[in-house]
């Protein structure tokens, strides 16, 4: 019984192995941008599980089941890579009955999902902090306005650059706090209970803000916004003296509860169940190879001179005129993302009304230019702002959808 069961183990790990090379090339563009935080997670994943009396198979299998009907609806490889982390830990919990709920909230963060939501979120972040920054330092220095994240002081002009929001501090905090409790829990032979592990992590965020919101306020005293040797100094030891060593001080008031007494077969495992997790990802891998077809042009506005326009690839269309610049694109292109990548400092980002419909307005800088800059989502002929709310009607609705970006150096009516 045993050597049957072992073969059944060596026989999921290869059809496992074989699931990953399938997806090669979306593995290895998530592990691009986020190689130590995956290798780490994985890691922490194996010495920091502990074999639990939890059901964890069922909830395993309906994340990957939601995540992957949603990458097979939209061909969101970002979710499917998510899928793919939740399968690999969904195996080894199959195999061992161990899991570490702190390590799985490591896998999610460093999933290109978390990436991409932060970076949707990362311009209204940015003008909320530098907001209460004007707020707190108006008082004592001569600030005459603020526009978005722009200062003005002493008729000079300051702008917070996108790296002031520290992603990358934000993911090395929670790291470095998912550790402190592993580690708490390996010394002290006790576990945390969820409740104990989200408070932490709640925690951590909140120093997280704390952290930037210091940041700015020196970067602006020492007006030292422009990236150098000084700059990332301070925003190491903003860093260091406001999120790291007030964790090291918080983790002594967290104390692990000890875990029942529970005797778990690791040898028995659903196989069932890891079967239909792996029949669910191969037919989502199949499906999200295929080349999709956008009709980004379809039913188009005749305003539009597409004769003039060129295909970037195939989810851009660019028309280039005198008087502005007009990209038509897929709904999972994010305009901020695409021109802070290229240069441009986003000055203002806001909803406005133009033609009584809501769209996005942005003001952004390039070699000391000025440019606006307006973009919407458009499906079946209607106007939206929301991202989440396009992406479901193309969930539910397998309707079309596509996002237009008309940006000038004038203001367009």
């Amino acid at each position: 019984m045993k050597r049957l069961t072992q073969h059944k183990k060596i026989m999921i790990s290869f059809v496992l192995v074989c699931l990953l090379v399938l997806n090669y090339p979306i593995i290895i563009t998530a592990l691009d941008s986020n190689l130590f935080g995956i290798i780490f997670s994985i890691v922490l994943f194996i010495i920091g599980g502990r074999k639990t009396n939890l059901k964890m198979s069922y909830p395993l299998l309906g994340m990957v089941a939601l995540l992957e009907y949603i990458s097979f609806q939209l061909h969101t490889k970002s979710l499917h890579f998510l899928a793919l982390a939740i399968l690999v830990c969904f195996v080894y919990y199959s195999f061992t009955r161990k899991f570490s709920f702190i390590a799985f909230i490591c896998v999610i963060l460093f999933s290109s999902i978390f990436n991409t939501f932060f970076n949707y979120l990362t311009v209204e972040i940015k003008q909320t902090l530098c907001y209460g920054v004007y707020l707190s330092l108006k008082n004592f220095i001569p600030i005459t306005k603020i526009e978005g994240v722009k200062f003005y002081i002493n008729n000079a002009k300051i702008t917070i650059d996108t790296a002031c929001m520290g992603l990358s501090m934000f993911k090395t905090g929670l790291l470095v706090g998912a550790f402190l409790l592993t580690l708490e829990e390996r010394k002290q032979q006790k576990y945390f209970n969820i409740k104990q592990i989200f408070l932490f992590c709640f925690l951590i965020i909140l120093l997280n803000i704390i952290s930037n919101y210091f940041r700015i306020i020196i970067l602006i005293l020492f007006d030292c916004t422009q990236e150098n040797t000084l700059h990332y100094s301070i925003g190491l030891l903003c860093f260091v003296f406001y999120q790291i060593l007030p964790i090291l001080y918080l983790i002594r008031f967290f104390k692990p509860k000890k875990e029942e007494i529970i005797n778990v077969n690791s040898s028995k495992f659903a196989i069932v169940s890891v079967i239909t997790g792996f029949a669910i990802v191969l037919v989502t891998s199949l499906e999200i190879k295929k080349e999709q077809r956008h009709n980004l042009l379809e039913n188009l506005d005749s305003s539009y001179n597409i004769q003039q326009g060129i295909w970037v690839n195939t989810e851009v269309f660019k028309i280039a005129t005198p008087n502005k610049l007009v990209y038509i694109k897929t709904p999972t292109h994010n305009p901020l993302i695409c021109w802070t990548g290229t240069g441009y400092k986003i000055i203002e980002s806001k909803i406005i009304i133009r033609n009584n419909e809501k769209i996005s307005f942005v003001l952004m800088e390039k070699n000391g230019v000025q440019y606006f800059s307006y973009w919407w989502y458009e499906c079946d002929n209607k106007k939206y702002t929301s991202l989440v709310e396009v992406l479901l009607i193309k969930l539910f609705y397998n309707k079309s959808a596509r996002l237009i970006n008309e940006t000038s150096k004038t203001k367009l009516t």
